[in-house]
């Protein structure tokens, strides 16, 4: 799977890989969530492991700086981090665009999960465009996105590029 797509969801126009669930405009978060395959949560457990040889079992011991995420959905593991790590859970990324859409009238476009939940995002249209040169439209869009792996922090970003 090289697109690494899980699951998505879109209002609007197909993506151009003509993958996930289209929705109609206007829909409570929660049908976003279930839709773009984000309805779980972000669970935590400390790295543990047995001492000794393999003919005789160990001591089991835990690794104190460090904890293992996982899925709560599918108790699929996705990443060892820092203690230091904070979570943040697909639903947040979800309502923080149920506030801009409160405050300033952003609506959502397309969201989901990547790597088996390893990146989840989000993107909004602003509202605001610009006309390009030939008649050409490009929208605004604020995408907020995020990774349990550790290769990326939890980012908003304007972009005139509908994240698909």
């Amino acid at each position: 799977m090289s697109h690494q797509i899980e699951t998505m969801a879109y209002k609007g126009s197909t993506p151009w890989h003509g993958l996930g669930n289209h929705l109609p405009a206007n829909q409570p978060i929660e049908i976003w969530a279930k839709q773009a395959g984000m309805d779980w949560k972000i669970r935590q457990s400390p790295v543990r492991f047995i001492t000794g040889q393999s003919d005789v079992l160990g001591e089991i011991k835990s690794f104190e700086d460090k904890k293992v995420l996982y899925r709560s959905d599918t108790n699929t593991a996705l990443s060892v981090v820092g203690n230091r790590y904070k979570v943040v859970q697909p639903r947040e990324i979800l309502r923080f665009y149920r506030d801009l859409n409160e405050q300033a009238g952003f609506e959502l476009e397309t969201a989901g999960v990547l790597k088996e939940g390893k990146k989840i995002w989000a993107l909004a249209r602003t509202g605001q465009s610009g006309s390009l040169r030939g008649n050409a439209v490009s929208n605004g869009y604020v995408l907020l996105a995020t990774a349990c792996d550790g290769s990326m922090a939890t980012t908003a970003q304007f972009t005139s590029i509908r994240v698909v």
